[in-house]
This record gives C-alpha cells, structure tokens and sequence, in this order.
C-alpha cells in the first residue's frame, strides 16, 4: 500500500469520526450552542480543553521554533504553559462563578457598562480571526501534503470539514469533537517521537532520552547536537540568550496573551460548577503535558536527524549529493516548504549559517552560500519520514497535525459567533431576540468568520509571525488585565476598565506598527525592525506584557478619579471571589 492511500485512511478515519460525532451531539438551544449544556465531565473538559489548547502552534510549530532556535526559543514553551496555568488558576473558576456565556458579557456585566462590552468584543475578534488564520494555513500546508493536493485546495477542505462539526454542533458538538481529536494528536505525537528516541538514544522516553546519551557517539544527545551545529556556523543549541530583558518580556507577553485568548477561557463555562472547572483545569494541565514534555525531544532530535541526513558522515565531511537526497525532501520540495539552489554548482546540498563569522571557514571548503532552506514547520510532520519510520506513523501523525489545526480553529471560531451573536446583537442591538433567532446569528456569523479565515490563508498578510503575535499582544494588552480587575478589584470601574483596554491595546499596536509597517503595509514601518532601534531593547513582540502595565496604571489612575463602582457591583465581585457555600455557579 502506497504513502498516499495511508495517509488517506487515517485523515479520512477520523474525519468520519468526528462527523459522526457532530452529528450526535447536534446543539438545539443556545446554551448547548455556546456551553454545550454546561454538564460536560470535567475530565472530558479537560482532555476538549487540551486539544483547544493545542493548537497547529503547539503541534506543528513549537517544536520547529526550538528545533531552529534551541533554548533561546524555549520562551515559546514556557510562555505558553505559563500562560495556561495563569488561567487555570487566576481566571477560570471565578469566571465560571460568574456565570456568563462570553468574556465580553463578563466584562459588560463586571463593569456596568455596554461600552466596555463592545470595546472587549472587538478585541476578542480582532484577536480571535488573526489566530483561526493561522490554524486554517497549517491545516491548509497539511493537507496540500499528506492528501498531495495544492495549498488552497487543502484550506477548502480545512473549511468544510470545520464548517460542518462547529456550525452544526456548535459547543456541545466541538467539546465531543475535541475529546477525539485530543487522543488521535496525542497519539500522532508521542508513537513517532517514541520511536525515534529510541532510534538516538535508547530510551522509549523521548524527555529521559533528550537527556541520554546519543547511541552511536557515546555522548549526551545534547553535547553531540551542539557539536555538529557548531560545526554547521550555528550558536550552540543549548548557548545562553543575551538580552535577558528582552526573553522575560516576551514569555510574560505569551503568558498573559495566552491567558487571555477567549477560545480556551469559554471551556470553563461548560461544567456544572465551579469545583468542576478546578478540576478540568487540573486535568487539562496534565493531559496538556504529556505533549509539553515531549515537545523539546522532539525538537533537539529532529534537528539532529535533519542535519545529519544531509552530512551523513558528519559535518566536516562531504555532504550528500543533491540527485541522492531521500525520498521525503524530494516529496516536502513539491509543497515548497523545502528549496535547494545549487550556488557553487557541486551537485551536493550545503547546508550552513551562512554569515560573516563562518566565512572564512565557508570558503575554505568551497562554499559559496548556503543552498537549503527548509521551513521550521515541517519539522514534525516530516520527522518520521526523516528518521525512516514505517508508513503507518506517517499516517498518523497526518491525522494528528490536522486534528491540532482544526480543534483549535473550531475553538476561535465558536468564540467568535458568540461574541457576535451574544454579545453584540443580543447584548446590545437586539435584546429581544430570541433563543432560535440567536442561534441562528450565531451559526451565520461563524460561516462568514470561517470564509474570512479561509479567504485570507489563501492570501495571507505579510510578516505572518508578527501578525500572530499581534493577537497575543491584543489579548495580553487589553483582555487579560480586564479580567483581573474584573475579579480581583471592587474600586476599578466602568471608566477605567474601558480606558485601560484602549490605552493597552492602542499602545500595543503603535509600537507593534512602528517596527513592522502601519497594518503591516511593507515600507510603512518607521524605525527597522532591530536590537539597535527597540526602546530599551524590547522587541515589537514583547511589548504586550507593557501594553498590560499600560492598562492597569491607567485602569487603576481612572479609577481613583472618579466614582467607585455601585454597591451591587462590589458586592457581586466580593461574592464572585469568596463563593462560601456555593457549590453550583450562578446560571447561565
């Protein structure tokens, strides 16, 4: 059986899956819609909330971000578990006490005012689209691989399959959904990375093995990797970052960004009672870590696998020859995500930090250039394939990375029609609507969010990583303080609460536009995006963690100002934080 009719049998198995799933469990009110009913099990909402949580980011990404960047790139795992535990912990229970659908009904409700709703709407959107784009461009590049149809063909697949379990099922069917896609990517994950681990290092434990000894040299993994990356022109894989200002700021900008990314935040609104969300909070956390953990192996060992394919006899020796590469590059160069250009014309791959340092040494062995570029997103969906595993793996983790995607943009997508349909059309232009017409909203509002997000990962923006980053800078700047406040201070009032999400998120966005174009237009940016040219040596994206402090100086400023909230509403925090005797939340 060839390649293709594998990966077709896995992708099409659980697609069939989760159809039959959406079609079960098939939302017919608003509150099954939006909570799923709010009775779903905690460890069920946990296992939804980790394969939320999980997105093409986590699965696809994160590990070819560490593969290519070593520890310096570990902020991106850190921030994001970070940013995971301070909702867990800080937000979820007691907003789950609170009761609401949304975050902007939280944050309407909280601060007695429709202007704060509307201005925590259009944040969650802003931020919600940018992020669902993403997820629909990796389902897009996995599918245009593994089902070897081209890119947009790929989206439009992506879309249909989202389209019919989100808009069908709404919460209730995404929840169930989820629960499948979590054990078919957790599954996709961890066999290849089992495999190879043992491959290198002997240990079927791919975190014990990243800190194993390399089976054919005898030497820890991660001394062999910096020595051939060290070789290569590269910093060391496990070399120190300089600017420590900088790494802080911006594993604190992903911990609150990612703490206040309403998709996840909506989970915990689908159980009974507030203990519940506690405890899938606690669940998600370790079915979370079975991937988090895995992750970092993952990367080192495919970094190493990468380069030692293409210098087989080592780094200081001759490189394989372009017409003898194997057959999985040859396969991953028709997707475009792997190019070679034969610069000095010797028929072999040079692979290399082609920079001033190494220069000399370039020279020396004929080196006129490096001739690979190879997109660090690949790296997990191509390991198996690298490391020569049975097709059956392959297959797999095709399913797994596309599970990762389209869980994920399920997520986005119901957060978006519920803040438009919930929150903008219900809460403040139509409060009469009613339950049928409500849905009904919804389930249109989610078919335009999916067209958008299909039609602009067909045509993606420029500088993608930065316009990720500006959805985590908006979350960061503007939601996340919002719901502290909203929680842990009676004195903040509507007034400060509304001008310290503007002030956070306008501030965020100037410096973000300053550095890498007004909107992104390429050659609008005022200062070049350099060490040389931050502020204090912050990086455009590190600056939602200020953006944060922005806000809640502001917040707290306004605040003392003017009138403190009315008295109900102090009342409602004080009880909303100490819930003695309150077992069951307040209903939706």
């Amino acid at each position: 059986m060839d390649q293709f009719t594998i990966n077709l049998l896995f992708v099409g198995g659980s697609f069939a899956l989760y159809f039959g799933i959406a079609i079960w469990a098939r939302a017919g009110s608003t509150k099954e819609f939006y909570v799923a009913g709010g009775g779903v099990h905690p460890i069920l909402n946990g296992m939804a909330t980790a394969a939320d949580w999980m997105s093409a980011a986590s699965f696809i990404s994160m590990a070819g971000l560490i593969a290519a960047g070593g520890y310096a790139n570990s902020t991106y795992l850190m921030g994001w578990t970070g940013g995971y535990v301070l909702l867990a912990m800080l937000l979820a229970p007691y907003l789950r006490k609170f009761g609401k659908f949304t975050v902007p009904d939280f944050i309407g409700d909280r601060f007695y005012s429709n202007t704060a709703r509307l201005v925590a709407v259009a944040c969650l959107i802003i931020a919600s689209v940018t992020y669902v784009i993403g997820q629909m461009t990796g389902a897009g590049v996995a599918f245009s691989r593994f089902l070897e149809v081209d890119n947009n063909t790929g989206l439009l697949i992506a879309a249909v399959v989202v389209f019919f379990y989100a808009v069908l099922g709404g919460m209730k069917g995404i929840t169930y959904t989820q629960v499948a896609q979590y054990v078919v990517l957790i599954i996709a994950y961890t066999i290849p990375a089992v495999f190879i681990s043992l491959q290198l290092t002997d240990s079927v434990i791919p975190a014990i093995g990243l800190f194993s000894n390399h089976t054919e040299s005898g030497v820890p993994l991660l001394q062999k990797l910096d020595e051939v990356v060290r070789e290569l022109g590269f910093r060391d894989y496990t070399a120190d970052v300089d600017n420590k200002l900088n790494m802080v700021l911006f594993t604190l900008s992903l911990m609150i960004g990612t703490a206040g990314l309403p998709h996840v935040i909506i989970r915990f609104f689908t159980v009974p009672k507030v203990a519940d969300a506690r405890w899938s909070a606690g669940w998600a956390l370790v079915f979370i870590a079975l991937l988090y953990l895995t992750a970092p192996a993952v990367a080192s060992m495919a970094r190493l696998n990468l380069l030692t394919t293409i210098y087989p006899s080592g780094p200081t020796e001759q490189s394989v020859e372009y017409a003898e590469r194997p057959d999985w590059m040859q396969t991953w160069e028709t997707t475009g995500l792997i190019k070679f250009d034969d610069k000095n014309a010797d028929g072999r791959i040079q692979f290399y930090n082609d920079v001033p340092a190494f220069k000399d040494e370039a020279t020396a062995r004929g080196w006129e250039g490096n001739e690979l570029t190879v997109n660090g997103d690949i790296l997990v969906l191509a390991n198996p394939e690298i490391a020569n595993l049975p097709g059956w793996v392959v297959g797999l983790i095709a399913a797994g990375g596309l599970a990762a995607a389209l869980s994920t943009a399920a997520g986005l997508l119901l957060a978006i029609s519920s803040a438009i349909s919930h929150d903008l059309i219900k809460g403040s232009i139509n409060p009469n609507i009613s339950d049928k017409g409500e849905l009904r909203v919804a389930r249109v509002s989610m078919f335009v969010a999916i067209a958008v997000a299909t039609y602009l990962g067909m045509n993606p923006p420029g500088f993608a990583a930065q316009v990720v980053a500006l959805a985590f800078g908006i979350a960061a700047a503007s939601i996340f303080p919002a719901l502290m406040m909203g929680i842990f201070s009676k004195r903040v009032n509507s007034a400060g609460a509304v001008a310290g999400m503007l002030a956070g998120l306008i501030s965020t966005l100037v410096y973000i536009f300053l550095f890498l174009g007004w909107f992104f237009v390429p050659g609008t940016a005022s200062f070049a995006n350099t060490p040389a040219n931050w502020w204090f040596g912050v990086s455009p994206l590190s600056f939602g963690a200020i953006g944060a402090v922005i806000n809640f100086v502001v917040a707290f400023t306004v605040s003392s100002m003017t009138a403190p909230p009315p008295k109900e509403i102090q009342d409602l925090v004080e009880s909303v934080r100490y819930p003695q005797g309150a077992g069951g939340a307040v209903d939706h």
